[in-house]
C-alpha cells in the first residue's frame, strides 16, 4: 500500500533532472525502509512461532514427567492401601491364634493337673464320702 502511494508520488511531482534524482533517490529509501520493515516483521513472526514452538515443547517434556510422576504416586498410593489393609488382616487372624493358643494352654494345665495319682485320691475320696 505505501508502495502505490510512493509510486503515484513520483508520477504527480513529475520535474526535472535534480529535483527527479532526489524524488528517486527518496523512494528507493522509501522501498528499502518498507522491505527491511517487512522482513523484520516476517522474522518476527517466525521467531515468536519457533518460541512458542519451543514453550509447548519444553511444557509436554515437563508435563511427561510429572504425569509419569503423578501416575507413580497413584500406584504406590494404592498399593499402601493394599498393605495396610494385609496387614490389619494378618493382626487380626494373629490375635485370634494367640486367643486359641492360650485355651488350648489353659486347658492342658487344667488336664495336667489330673494325674493318675491324683486321680486315685480323687476317687478315694469319693468313695469315703460315698460310704459314709
Amino acid at each position: 500500500m505505501e508502495k502505490e502511494k510512493l509510486i503515484k508520488s513520483s508520477e504527480i511531482i513529475g520535474g526535472s533532472g535534480l529535483e527527479s534524482s532526489l524524488i528517486q533517490l527518496i523512494q528507493d529509501h522509501n522501498l528499502t525502509t518498507i522491505k527491511t520493515r517487512e522482513q523484520t516483521d516476517k522474522a518476527k513472526k517466525n521467531a515468536l512461532k519457533c518460541a512458542i514452538r519451543v514453550s509447548d515443547l519444553l511444557v509436554d517434556t515437563v508435563n511427561g514427567g510429572v504425569q509419569e510422576t503423578f501416575v507413580n504416586q497413584k500406584r504406590i498410593e494404592h498399593e499402601i492401601r493394599a498393605l495396610t489393609a494385609t496387614t490389619i488382616k494378618f493382626t487380626k487372624q494373629t490375635d485370634q491364634w494367640l486367643t486359641a493358643s492360650h485355651a488350648i494352654n489353659s486347658a492342658l494345665k487344667c488336664l495336667n493337673t489330673l494325674t493318675p495319682k491324683n486321680d486315685c485320691e480323687l476317687i478315694s475320696i469319693d468313695t469315703h464320702y460315698c460310704d459314709l
